[in-house]
Formats: structure tokens, C-alpha cells, sequence
């Protein structure tokens, strides 16, 4: 069973590089995880989830209404890109 689920989580995984909904990063992640943390993988995806709902909602509420302070959407949107791309 458990190497049926592994088989599984591989082929997905390799579809998902195939499709560039993910890189080498994720890789590194998975090179990260061992017995010592079997969920890290799952716990930083989830961190990030997190925090892009939380960066994507406070872009929105500045986006709510006008005037724009144009330097707040900067910043979150400066922030969100940078939590992105690690």
C-alpha cells in the first residue's frame, strides 16, 4: 500500500515538473524531508498558502477603495513577490 502511495505521489509529482507547475525548488524541498521531519514538504506548502491568501487579501482591501496609497501596494506586492520566489 505504502509503495503504491509512493508510486502515486512520484507520478504526480513528475507530471507537475512536466507541466511547470513546478521546479527544481520543490526538489530541494523534497531533499529536505526525512524521518525526522516526513511532513516538511506538506508544512511548507501549506506556509505558503497561508501567506499568499493573506498577501492576496490585503492587496484586495488596498484595492478596495480609492485614493490608492500606491506605496502600501508596492510594499505588498513587493513582499508577496519575494515570499513567491523562495
Amino acid at each position: 500500500m505504502e509503495n503504491q502511495k509512493q508510486r502515486q505521489a512520484a507520478y504526480m509529482t513528475r507530471s507537475l515538473l512536466d507541466r511547470g507547475y513546478l521546479d527544481e525548488q520543490f526538489i530541494h524541498l523534497e531533499e529536505l524531508q526525512d524521518d525526522a521531519n516526513p511532513n516538511f514538504v506538506e508544512e511548507v506548502v501549506k506556509l505558503f498558502y497561508t501567506y499568499s491568501a493573506k498577501f492576496i487579501r490585503n492587496i484586495e482591501l488596498a484595492l478596495e477603495n480609492g485614493p490608492y496609497d500606491f506605496a502600501r501596494l508596492d510594499n505588498l506586492m513587493y513582499q508577496f513577490k519575494g515570499s513567491s520566489s523562495r
